[in-house]
């Protein structure tokens, strides 16, 4: 057994590492919780609106990645469109970039699968590069002081979705976000 000053000495180690751990998790914790701003970006849609990081000031900012041979992009499409529908009048701003792809190949493409969010080519903006944009889908939210609020890489589903768009400010009052 050991002398009790021996214990005490062992207990108020102990307690100093307790607490050393609970504030190096709590650091984390506030670090994780730090947002980056956006990078410097331009983008041109297909019907020749024009939208930047300063433009956007204000609005909550939804990007998809996407391609036309994607079939979880296809899967997920009419979602994004609807969300796009819900949201626009809280400030949500969809933009849906078709990387590398031409644009007669997403022409012809939007022909047969019409989209109502706003359609940005890799040709006329930086995004694609910017947030490494090489599987598909890919969603980045972007909150109203123009700081990166959350990233989804790949299909998850309406309610992931609806948990970006929370992230970045935009509270569902659809009880739909718990669906499938």
């Amino acid at each position: 057994m050991l002398p009790s000053s021996a214990m005490t000495v062992r207990s108020s180690t102990l307690r100093v590492l307790v607490g050393l751990v609970i504030l190096a998790a709590a650091c984390t914790l506030t670090a994780s919780d730090a947002r980056e701003p956006a990078p410097r970006f331009s983008a041109k849609t297909l019907s020749g609106e024009k939208f930047n990081n300063d433009s956007l000031k204000g609005k909550v900012v939804l990007l998809q990645f996407w391609a036309t041979w994607c079939q979880y992009c296809r899967g997920e499409q009419e979602m994004v469109d609807d969300i796009d529908k819900e949201f626009a009048p809280k400030g949500l701003v969809v933009l849906a970039v078709d990387v590398n792809e031409s644009k007669k190949r997403v022409k012809k493409y939007l022909e047969s699968s019409p989209r109502s969010c706003r359609i940005v080519l890799t040709e006329d903006t930086n995004l694609a590069a910017m947030f490494a944009a090489k599987s598909y889908p890919i969603y980045v939210a972007i909150d109203r002081d123009g700081n990166v609020a959350g990233e989804q890489r790949g299909a998850a589903g309406e309610s992931a979705l609806r948990n970006l768009l929370g992230k970045a400010g935009l509270e569902s009052s659809d009880d739909s976000a718990s669906g499938p």
